[in-house]
Order: C-alpha cells, then structure tokens, then sequence
C-alpha cells in the first residue's frame, strides 16, 4: 500500500478519477477477483449493508444485514472463495451496474454516492439487488482505498431472493 496523498485536479478530473475506480470495482466483483478486490480496502475499512429502512439510524445500535471490519471482510472473502461457502458453492455469475456517481470533496477523503442494481443468477434463479452506494475514500497513490462502503438497498432482501451471499 503507497502512503496518503491529496486529492488534486479538477472537479471534472476527480469525477473521472471516482467513476473509474467504482467501475473497477464492480468488475472485480463480477469477476470474483475477490482478493484484488480486498486489496482496495482501507485498513479502517467499514462495510456495510443496513436493514431496510434503518440507514439513517446509527450502526452501531441498528440491525445490519452486514457489518465488517477488515478482519472480518478478510474472513468474508476466503469464505466465499472457498468449498464451505454452500450458499455460493458453485459460485453465482453477477452484473453491477452502477451509475450516477456524485462526489464531494472533504479535506482529505472523497465522498461519493453512486446508484447500483446487481444483478445474480446462480442454478437458475435470478435475483436483483437496487440501490445506493456510499463511499469514503481515501487517496492514495494514483487510485483511492475505501475506508467506508455501505450497499442500502431500495427494498427487502425476500424480493431479492431471501439472502445476501455476495459481496454487494
């Protein structure tokens, strides 16, 4: 991991420099590079998925769908690429499309909003996950690490298929 850097350039350049890293991002995902994908994580990383209807509410006394830390995101990652994941075992085949990316610029860390829809099949069920992301994201190097990432959702897991055994 390269040291902290400023976020420099213009408002156009860091739109830019944000939708392509989000966009990295899902394909990672897509593509179940899971440990590059890990590698984009702050150490400090937060990542979550609140229950419907609770993400305004503080995380820490709310229902969570997901709650990580990197130790537990870590755990997260050799689960689902492993045999014991039953639930992803053969693994599901999903799109992310994320689009409407804003971002704003805070000190030293780049917040950004982004609407997504994941689509999975897997043994011949197709689910769809709606959304909004949001994104603390620290510079460093040439791309960013994210230090926070919460999935809300539009709706209740059950009309997405009952679980959550990907990486939204």
């Amino acid at each position: 991991m390269t040291g902290i850097v400023a976020v420099s350039g213009t408002a156009a350049d860091l739109q830019h420099r944000v939708e392509q890293f989000l966009y990295r991002e899902a394909a990672l995902l897509d593509a179940w590079r899971l440990d590059e994908w890990l590698e984009l994580m702050h150490p400090d990383i937060e990542y979550r998925v609140p229950a419907p209807g609770s993400d305004h509410l503080d995380p820490r006394a709310t229902l969570q769908i997901v709650h990580d830390d990197r130790t537990r995101l870590g755990g997260r990652v050799t689960r689902l690429k492993s045999k014991h994941a039953h639930a992803e075992s053969p693994h599901s085949r999903t799109r992310r499309l994320v689009t409407n990316v804003r971002t704003e610029q805070h000190d030293d860390v780049v917040v950004a909003h982004a609407n997504f829809h994941v689509m999975r099949t897997r043994l011949g069920q197709l689910d769809h996950f709606l959304g909004e992301y949001r994104y603390v994201l620290v510079p460093a190097g040439d791309g960013f690490l994210v230090r926070e990432r919460v999935a809300t959702l539009d709706h209740d897991i059950v009309e997405a298929g009952g679980t959550v055994s990907i990486i939204l």
